[in-house]
Protein backbone atom coordinates (compact mmCIF):
# COMPACT_ATOMS: atom_id res chain seq x y z
CA UNK A 1 0.00 0.00 0.00
CA UNK A 2 1.40 3.39 -0.98
CA UNK A 3 1.55 6.25 1.48
CA UNK A 4 -1.24 8.08 -0.35
CA UNK A 5 -3.43 4.97 -0.22
CA UNK A 6 -3.14 5.01 3.58
CA UNK A 7 -5.01 8.32 3.58
CA UNK A 8 -7.96 6.85 1.67
CA UNK A 9 -11.22 6.10 3.51
CA UNK A 10 -12.79 3.75 0.99
CA UNK A 11 -15.15 1.36 2.76
CA UNK A 12 -15.04 3.39 5.98
CA UNK A 13 -18.03 5.00 7.68
CA UNK A 14 -17.62 8.31 9.50
CA UNK A 15 -20.11 9.82 11.94
CA UNK A 16 -19.80 13.58 12.36
CA UNK A 17 -21.77 15.47 15.00
CA UNK A 18 -22.46 19.11 14.26
CA UNK A 19 -21.84 18.16 10.66
CA UNK A 20 -24.11 20.61 8.86
CA UNK A 21 -22.00 23.76 9.06
CA UNK A 22 -18.57 25.22 9.73
CA UNK A 23 -15.71 22.89 10.58
CA UNK A 24 -18.00 19.86 10.83
CA UNK A 25 -19.29 20.22 7.30
CA UNK A 26 -15.79 20.89 5.98
CA UNK A 27 -14.42 17.73 7.62
CA UNK A 28 -17.36 15.68 6.36
CA UNK A 29 -16.69 16.98 2.85
CA UNK A 30 -13.06 15.93 3.10
CA UNK A 31 -14.04 12.45 4.24
CA UNK A 32 -16.42 12.06 1.31
CA UNK A 33 -13.73 13.14 -1.13
CA UNK A 34 -11.45 10.48 0.40
CA UNK A 35 -14.07 7.79 -0.26
CA UNK A 36 -15.91 7.52 3.06
CA UNK A 37 -19.60 7.14 3.67
CA UNK A 38 -20.76 9.73 6.18
CA UNK A 39 -23.49 10.05 8.79
CA UNK A 40 -24.26 13.73 9.34
CA UNK A 41 -25.72 14.59 12.74
CA UNK A 42 -27.49 17.78 13.74
CA UNK A 43 -30.26 18.78 16.12
CA UNK A 44 -32.19 19.89 13.03
CA UNK A 45 -33.43 17.08 10.81
CA UNK A 46 -34.01 19.15 7.67
CA UNK A 47 -30.48 20.59 7.76
CA UNK A 48 -28.91 17.18 8.31
CA UNK A 49 -30.82 15.61 5.43
CA UNK A 50 -30.09 18.50 3.06
CA UNK A 51 -26.35 18.53 3.77
CA UNK A 52 -26.15 14.75 3.47
CA UNK A 53 -27.81 14.91 0.07
CA UNK A 54 -25.46 17.65 -1.09
CA UNK A 55 -22.40 15.69 0.05
CA UNK A 56 -23.63 12.52 -1.65
CA UNK A 57 -24.00 14.41 -4.90
CA UNK A 58 -20.62 16.09 -4.44
CA UNK A 59 -18.60 12.98 -3.64
CA UNK A 60 -20.55 10.05 -5.02
CA UNK A 61 -20.61 8.14 -1.73
CA UNK A 62 -23.53 7.41 0.54
CA UNK A 63 -24.35 10.08 3.13
CA UNK A 64 -27.32 10.11 5.49
CA UNK A 65 -28.57 12.87 7.75
CA UNK A 66 -29.78 12.25 11.31
CA UNK A 67 -31.37 14.45 13.95
CA UNK A 68 -30.22 14.00 17.54
CA UNK A 69 -29.44 15.99 20.66
CA UNK A 70 -26.03 14.72 21.75
CA UNK A 71 -26.68 15.74 25.36
CA UNK A 72 -29.59 13.29 25.65
CA UNK A 73 -28.48 9.71 26.47
CA UNK A 74 -31.59 8.14 24.96
CA UNK A 75 -31.25 10.09 21.72
CA UNK A 76 -27.55 9.25 21.47
CA UNK A 77 -28.19 5.53 21.92
CA UNK A 78 -30.99 5.64 19.34
CA UNK A 79 -28.77 7.57 16.92
CA UNK A 80 -25.95 5.05 17.14
CA UNK A 81 -28.39 2.17 16.71
CA UNK A 82 -29.84 3.78 13.56
CA UNK A 83 -26.44 4.52 12.05
CA UNK A 84 -25.21 0.98 12.69
CA UNK A 85 -28.42 -0.43 11.20
CA UNK A 86 -28.11 1.78 8.11
CA UNK A 87 -24.37 1.43 7.46
CA UNK A 88 -23.43 -1.76 9.28
CA UNK A 89 -20.45 -0.17 10.98
CA UNK A 90 -18.86 3.04 12.24
CA UNK A 91 -15.12 3.49 11.81
CA UNK A 92 -14.64 7.19 12.52
CA UNK A 93 -16.35 9.31 15.17
CA UNK A 94 -15.89 13.07 15.04
CA UNK A 95 -17.21 14.83 18.14
CA UNK A 96 -17.60 18.28 16.64
CA UNK A 97 -20.90 19.61 18.02
CA UNK A 98 -20.11 22.53 20.30
CA UNK A 99 -21.25 25.87 21.66
CA UNK A 100 -19.57 28.94 23.16
CA UNK A 101 -21.14 31.41 25.58
CA UNK A 102 -18.87 34.37 26.29
CA UNK A 103 -18.80 36.99 29.03
CA UNK A 104 -17.30 37.97 32.39
CA UNK A 105 -17.90 35.23 34.93
CA UNK A 106 -20.12 37.46 37.09
CA UNK A 107 -22.43 38.10 34.13
CA UNK A 108 -22.89 34.42 33.31
CA UNK A 109 -25.57 32.22 34.82
CA UNK A 110 -25.16 28.70 36.10
CA UNK A 111 -27.39 27.67 33.20
CA UNK A 112 -24.93 29.29 30.74
CA UNK A 113 -22.08 27.28 32.21
CA UNK A 114 -24.01 24.02 32.31
CA UNK A 115 -25.25 24.41 28.73
CA UNK A 116 -21.69 24.64 27.43
CA UNK A 117 -20.53 21.67 29.50
CA UNK A 118 -23.52 19.59 28.38
CA UNK A 119 -22.86 20.04 24.67
CA UNK A 120 -19.06 20.23 24.67
CA UNK A 121 -18.26 17.53 27.26
CA UNK A 122 -21.33 15.45 28.05
CA UNK A 123 -22.10 15.05 24.33
CA UNK A 124 -18.72 13.58 23.33
CA UNK A 125 -18.70 11.39 26.44
CA UNK A 126 -22.13 10.00 25.57
CA UNK A 127 -21.17 9.43 21.93
CA UNK A 128 -18.01 7.57 22.93
CA UNK A 129 -19.89 5.48 25.47
CA UNK A 130 -22.53 4.55 22.91
CA UNK A 131 -19.90 3.36 20.41
CA UNK A 132 -17.53 1.72 22.89
CA UNK A 133 -18.80 -1.84 22.48
CA UNK A 134 -18.88 -1.51 18.69
CA UNK A 135 -15.33 -0.18 18.44
CA UNK A 136 -14.03 -2.88 20.79
CA UNK A 137 -15.82 -5.66 18.92
CA UNK A 138 -14.48 -4.62 15.51
CA UNK A 139 -11.08 -3.82 17.07
CA UNK A 140 -10.83 -0.66 15.06
CA UNK A 141 -11.88 2.93 15.44
CA UNK A 142 -10.75 6.49 14.96
CA UNK A 143 -12.13 9.03 17.41
CA UNK A 144 -11.47 12.71 16.76
CA UNK A 145 -12.52 15.16 19.46
CA UNK A 146 -12.71 18.75 18.27
CA UNK A 147 -11.23 20.75 21.11
CA UNK A 148 -9.83 24.25 20.95
CA UNK A 149 -6.63 26.17 21.47
CA UNK A 150 -8.38 27.32 24.65
CA UNK A 151 -7.76 23.85 26.07
CA UNK A 152 -4.12 24.86 26.49
CA UNK A 153 -4.08 28.69 26.65
CA UNK A 154 -6.28 31.12 28.52
CA UNK A 155 -8.50 33.91 27.27
CA UNK A 156 -10.61 36.29 29.31
CA UNK A 157 -14.41 35.94 29.30
CA UNK A 158 -14.30 32.32 28.15
CA UNK A 159 -14.70 30.40 31.43
CA UNK A 160 -17.45 28.00 30.25
CA UNK A 161 -15.84 27.24 26.88
CA UNK A 162 -12.23 26.95 28.05
CA UNK A 163 -13.29 24.73 30.94
CA UNK A 164 -15.20 22.45 28.60
CA UNK A 165 -12.36 22.13 26.10
CA UNK A 166 -9.85 21.39 28.85
CA UNK A 167 -12.14 18.59 30.00
CA UNK A 168 -12.47 17.28 26.45
CA UNK A 169 -8.70 17.11 26.16
CA UNK A 170 -8.53 14.94 29.29
CA UNK A 171 -11.35 12.74 27.99
CA UNK A 172 -9.24 12.25 24.87
CA UNK A 173 -6.18 11.19 26.84
CA UNK A 174 -8.03 8.80 29.15
CA UNK A 175 -9.90 7.08 26.33
CA UNK A 176 -6.68 6.78 24.31
CA UNK A 177 -5.31 4.66 27.17
CA UNK A 178 -8.55 2.78 27.71
CA UNK A 179 -9.07 1.82 24.08
CA UNK A 180 -5.48 1.30 22.89
CA UNK A 181 -5.62 -2.49 23.50
CA UNK A 182 -8.51 -2.68 21.02
CA UNK A 183 -6.80 -0.86 18.15
CA UNK A 184 -8.91 2.26 18.65
CA UNK A 185 -7.13 5.62 18.52
CA UNK A 186 -8.45 8.76 20.22
CA UNK A 187 -7.03 12.16 19.37
CA UNK A 188 -7.95 15.82 19.74
CA UNK A 189 -7.72 18.61 17.24
CA UNK A 190 -7.28 22.07 18.75
CA UNK A 191 -8.51 24.66 16.23
CA UNK A 192 -7.68 28.31 16.56
CA UNK A 193 -9.65 31.13 14.96
CA UNK A 194 -11.70 30.00 11.97
CA UNK A 195 -14.49 31.94 10.31
CA UNK A 196 -17.31 29.81 11.68
CA UNK A 197 -20.79 30.76 12.88
CA UNK A 198 -19.58 30.42 16.48
CA UNK A 199 -17.05 33.21 15.89
CA UNK A 200 -19.42 35.71 14.26
CA UNK A 201 -19.35 38.02 17.33
CA UNK A 202 -15.58 38.38 16.89
CA UNK A 203 -15.74 38.75 13.12
CA UNK A 204 -18.33 41.50 13.50
CA UNK A 205 -16.09 43.57 15.80
CA UNK A 206 -13.13 45.02 13.81
CA UNK A 207 -11.17 45.91 16.94
CA UNK A 208 -11.43 42.45 18.48
CA UNK A 209 -10.79 40.80 15.11
CA UNK A 210 -7.57 42.77 14.58
CA UNK A 211 -6.43 41.90 18.10
CA UNK A 212 -6.83 38.23 17.22
CA UNK A 213 -4.95 38.56 13.95
CA UNK A 214 -2.10 40.36 15.72
CA UNK A 215 -1.57 37.25 17.87
CA UNK A 216 -1.45 34.82 14.94
CA UNK A 217 2.05 34.32 13.49
CA UNK A 218 0.63 33.47 10.06
CA UNK A 219 -1.24 36.77 10.17
CA UNK A 220 -4.75 35.55 9.30
CA UNK A 221 -7.64 33.37 10.36
CA UNK A 222 -8.00 29.83 9.09
CA UNK A 223 -10.04 28.90 6.03
CA UNK A 224 -12.56 26.12 6.58
CA UNK A 225 -10.88 23.72 4.15
CA UNK A 226 -7.64 24.01 6.15
CA UNK A 227 -9.14 21.74 8.81
CA UNK A 228 -9.55 18.88 6.34
CA UNK A 229 -5.97 17.65 6.04
CA UNK A 230 -5.44 16.94 9.74
CA UNK A 231 -8.93 15.48 10.10
CA UNK A 232 -8.29 13.10 7.20
CA UNK A 233 -4.94 12.07 8.67
CA UNK A 234 -6.44 11.27 12.07
CA UNK A 235 -9.39 9.45 10.47
CA UNK A 236 -7.24 7.27 8.24
CA UNK A 237 -4.76 4.44 8.57
CA UNK A 238 -1.98 6.98 8.06
CA UNK A 239 -2.32 7.86 11.77
CA UNK A 240 -2.27 4.27 13.05
CA UNK A 241 0.51 5.01 15.59
CA UNK A 242 -0.97 8.29 16.82
CA UNK A 243 -3.21 8.27 19.88
CA UNK A 244 -3.76 10.56 22.84
CA UNK A 245 -2.40 13.49 20.82
CA UNK A 246 -3.62 17.07 20.91
CA UNK A 247 -2.71 18.80 17.66
CA UNK A 248 -3.13 22.53 17.17
CA UNK A 249 -4.52 24.03 13.96
CA UNK A 250 -4.22 27.68 14.89
CA UNK A 251 -1.79 29.47 12.60
CA UNK A 252 0.78 29.43 15.40
CA UNK A 253 -1.36 31.20 18.02
CA UNK A 254 -0.34 28.88 20.85
CA UNK A 255 3.37 29.19 20.06
CA UNK A 256 3.54 32.58 21.81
Amino acid sequence: MSVLDRFRLDGRVALVTGGTKGLGRSMATGFVEAGAQVAIVSRHSEEAVMVAQELSTHGGTRCVGYAADVTDPAQVEALVSRVLADFGRVDVLVNNAGVNIRGPIEDLSVENFETVQAINVRGPWLMCRALASHFKAQRYGRVINIGSMLAVVGMAERTPYATSKGALLQLTRVLALEWAPYGVTVNAMLPGPFATEMNLPILANPEIYQAFVARIPLGRWGELEEIQGLALFLASDASSFVTGAAISVDGGYTVW
